[in-house]
């Protein structure tokens, strides 16, 4: 509710929330729908929602005689999409979409302030029409519905068997729409789980929601079906390259992270190029030519993932007893994200703080402890300094320059495929969906 000074002028001019109206303050003019009050909004703001797909509001306090509201057109619907039903065009290739939830499938509740997942998958391509002209879709699934934060091993899974189907059919490719906060985890679990990928599969998510005017998501679902008929074989995260509207990366499964919060081009490829470039208009610039190419193949949807695995911080004053507390939970595996090259206190002056102790009772209870950079950029390495030698003595696995993210994913995939230390070590250290790099330049860093 609106303060009752407000709420009588409505009244008195018949206006209601999702009516079209002008408000004039001054020499200030504005046209859009009237948006119901934020629950932890002013209540003397009135808030409308702009033809740009901004919200402006407009304060309208006690004494405002100099501002007018207009009622111009009745009621629509707050929130309402349309759905799209393509016009089957003979002639058009076919690819499927999985949608799974996130911002891209989300609309503002304009009572609460907070973006929630409610569109339907229809509902979803009404935001980019052009995709008629482009392309044919053969299945448009929707296994389940949520942000990505609360995604867990059992989605991605979902996610690959659905995905598996599609890619076996006569689909050219598959998009999955998917939440950004955990879509770099998704991403490099699906590139382990698709065995002998044989086509294109584009994870694509939006950093603003679909009511506002700057909805990045449009031109990420056009790049993604274009990337989709491309020749690149590969699990690919697919969303804008800068925060124009220019271009979008498609970025590898396992070699990419979101690196901001709130930015169109929050994924960046780390120790790693971009696989191509990829323009609205349909053009595609290869960058990296390491790439799996399409075949004839057939994907097996290898989900099988072992859940007692888990990711640590190292970092001053750490306490050594988390892991602790992971060997006696019955954890078989944990990733640790080590400092720099590769480091956790050791040499401590408090010998309590040392982690030397809690590593070697993991390691010596069968634990399979590998070590992650969390520098990101760059790579582990066991033989520079005399912490890392004397972990790597006890059985510590040093795995490269796999991001710690993609680390974990690895080795609950790992693990589920075999409980034996030294054969998983070596599946770990195994470049199985290009997530390591036999030699790091400086064009890697950027």
């Amino acid at each position: 509710m609106y303060s009752k000074q407000i709420e009588a002028v409505l009244k008195k001019n018949k206006i209601a929330i999702g009516d079209r109206i002008r408000v004039a303050r001054g020499k200030e003019v504005f046209e859009g729908i009237l948006l119901p009050r934020i629950e932890l909004g002013d209540e003397n703001c009135l808030t409308i929602k702009l033809d740009s797909g901004y919200n402006v509001g407009i304060n309208y306090g006690k004494n405002e005689k100099n501002v007018s509201i207009e009622k111009l057109l009745q009621k629509e619907v707050l929130g309402k999409v349309q759905k799209m039903h393509f016009a089957k065009k003979s002639g058009l290739p076919k690819i499927s979409l999985i949608s799974t939830g996130g911002t891209i499938a989300s609309r503002v509740d304009y009572k609460m302030g907070g973006v929630k997942p409610t569109l339907e998958p229809e509902e979803i391509l009404f935001t980019a029409p052009a995709l008629a002209e482009i392309v044919e879709f053969k299945k448009i699934s929707s296994p389940f519905k949520i942000f990505s934060e609360n995604m867990s091993p059992r989605e991605w899974q979902k996610i690959a068997v659905e995905a598996a189907k599609e890619l076996n059919s006569d689909a050219k490719g598959v998009i999955v729409t998917h939440g950004t906060d955990t879509l770099h985890y998704t991403a490099a679990a699906l590139s382990f789980m698709l065995k002998n990928l044989n086509k294109p599969i584009a994870l694509v998510g939006a950093q603003r929601s679909p009511d506002r005017g700057s909805f990045d998501g449009t031109m990420n679902l056009m790049c993604a079906a274009h990337y989709c008929l491309g020749d690149i074989a590969e699990v690919a995260i697919v969303m804008h390259a800068s925060p124009n509207d220019d271009y979008c990366n498609a970025l590898r499964g396992t070699k990419v992270r979101k690196m901001h919060t709130s930015r169109r081009d929050a994924f960046k490829p780390i120790n790693a190029p971009p696989l191509a470039r990829v323009y609205p208009d349909g053009k595609v610039e290869v960058v990296d030519e390491r790439h799996r190419k399409r075949t004839d193949g057939k994907v097996i949807a290898d989900t099988a993932f072992e859940e007692k695995v888990a990711l640590v911080k190292a970092y001053p004053g750490s306490d050594p007893s988390l892991v602790d507390y992971l060997v006696g939970k019955k954890y078989l595996g944990i990733v640790v994200e080590a400092t720099a090259l590769g480091h956790v206190p050791l040499a401590t002056l408090d010998k309590k703080d040392s982690w030397l102790p809690s590593i070697k009772k993991a390691v010596d209870k069968g634990v399979l402890v590998a070590f992650a950079t969390q520098c990101l950029y760059g790579s582990v390495n066991q033989f520079v300094y005399e912490t890392a030698r004397e972990l790597y003595k006890l059985g510590v696995v040093y795995c490269k320059d796999l991001l710690p993210e993609t680390a974990y994913v690895k080795l609950g995939w790992v693990l589920a495929h075999s409980r034996n230390v030294e054969e998983a070590k070596k599946m770990m250290l195994e470049n199985i969906a290009g997530e390591y790099n036999e030699r790091l330049t400086d064009e890697d860093f950027i």
